[in-house]
């Protein structure tokens, strides 16, 4: 590329290659609404997604790095130079569907990366684009995973970008989004006792009671609550706890939460916890055992990300608060990729009914909204407009 050329210029070539998809963007977002799919088995989404690439020319990795609800595609496979990476997630929760509106992560992305690899194509921009589909937020750490399988090991990686959505009523008076919106980590662990069968009414004294076990480091939990940091959060749901109320449960199984500002500091948290479910096994006479799911780290801020994303969010019209005052007591396997690549997690607000959070019914329905879908296109312009400047700077 010879020369600068206009950022007005530029938005307009993303513009039109994002238009000219407009209304296959809205089917496909809506498709994958309609059909919601848990961690690790997001098979329609895949599906629609990579078919979707491929009829426009696009050659695609099915399956990618190991995972079957994995994919990837890229701009110029044979040639080197700085990579733009946009992630795309499209999981469900089990029994509200699209409650995070995952629905509308992919089709931002999924738009961003058209917009951006067209205009890197036609401007003729050093470079690379690529999209990857990153399953099982949601739990089952979709993104560590690949880190593990190395997808995010290719050192011209300068950036990976994709933006959540958040109810506008949770954001601050007067802006539309928030670019800096910072997570904290969570340790993920199920949690199962083992004791000893027995009749609850004729012998009950013969058995090991998993149930208390469960009941007893349940309480224990409660009582720790109170001693831990304001920014930290332990919470857990008991998945099986018996059969039926005459016989003394032999198993039972819960699964945690363990959230703080920091791995580190997750870990210590962590330790304590454990000396909870310890006791409990201990007081009751049942062997404990852990299953550990992926650990999400806290996310890095990229500060000129940040502002890049803000400023070309203010050009489509939104206020977007550059980076929000109070981490939020969440998680997200994004935190991870931003531990190994200059990272981008930005949030842009839907409308939903008042008072209405994610992991609700209600965001749900929003998420299948054509104002839902309106704004994640728009925060789509503004992801592709921050790959350009982050390659421009590459370039230079």
């Amino acid at each position: 590329m010879k020369g600068s050329v206009s950022l007005d210029i530029v938005r307009g070539h993303v513009a039109a290659t994002i238009d000219a998809e407009a209304q296959a963007l809205r089917q496909l977002n809506n498709d994958i609404h309609s059909h919601p799919e848990i961690a690790y088995e997001e098979v329609y989404a895949h599906d629609t997604l990579t078919t979707f690439l491929e009829s426009r020319g696009w050659a695609v990795k099915r399956h990618a790095y190991g995972l079957q609800t994995s994919f990837e595609a890229e701009t110029n496979t044979t040639v080197g130079g700085p990579v733009i990476l946009f992630c795309a997630e499209y999981d469900a929760l089990p029994g509200i569907g699209h409650g995070c509106g995952h629905n509308l992560i992919a089709t931002s992305s999924l738009a961003a990366f058209l917009g951006l690899a067209k205009a890197v194509r036609e401007m003729g921009l050093p470079g690379r684009v690529r999209i990857l589909g990153t399953p099982a937020e949601e739990g089952g750490g979709g993104k560590v995973k690949l880190i593990e399988a190395g997808a995010f090991k290719d050192p011209e990686i300068k950036a990976a970008i994709m933006a959540h959505p958040i109810s506008l009523c949770g954001l601050p008076e007067g802006y539309q989004g928030i670019a800096g919106f910072q997570t904290i980590a969570s340790h993920k662990l199920r949690v199962e006792y083992r004791g000893r069968g027995a009749h609850a009414g004729g012998d009950p004294w013969r058995g090991l009671n998993a149930l208390d076990a469960a009941v007893g480091s349940y309480n224990s939990i409660s009582m720790l609550r109170q001693q831990i940091q304001p920014d930290e959060r332990v919470h857990g749901v008991i998945e099986d706890g018996g059969k039926v109320p005459n016989v003394i449960p032999d198993y039972t199984r819960m699964n945690w939460y363990i959230r703080s500002g920091t791995a580190a500091r997750a870990d210590d948290l962590l330790a304590r916890c454990k000396g909870c479910f310890e006791g409990a096994g201990q007081a009751t006479g049942c062997q404990v055992n852990y299953i550990m799911a992926p650990t999400y780290k806290e996310l890095v801020l990229n500060n000129d990300f940040c502002d890049l994303y803000t400023q070309e969010m203010s050009v489509l019209g939104r206020t977007v608060l550059a980076k929000q005052e109070t981490i939020a007591s969440i998680s997200t396997d994004m935190g991870n990729v931003s531990h190994e690549v200059p990272s981008f997690h930005g949030v842009f607000g839907i409308p939903t009914p008042p008072d209405i959070p994610g992991h609700h019914p209600e965001f749900a329905k929003a998420a299948a909204t054509d104002q839902a879908h309106e704004e994640a296109i728009l925060a789509a312009h503004a992801m592709a407009m921050l790959g350009w400047k982050v390659l421009e700077k590459e370039s230079k």
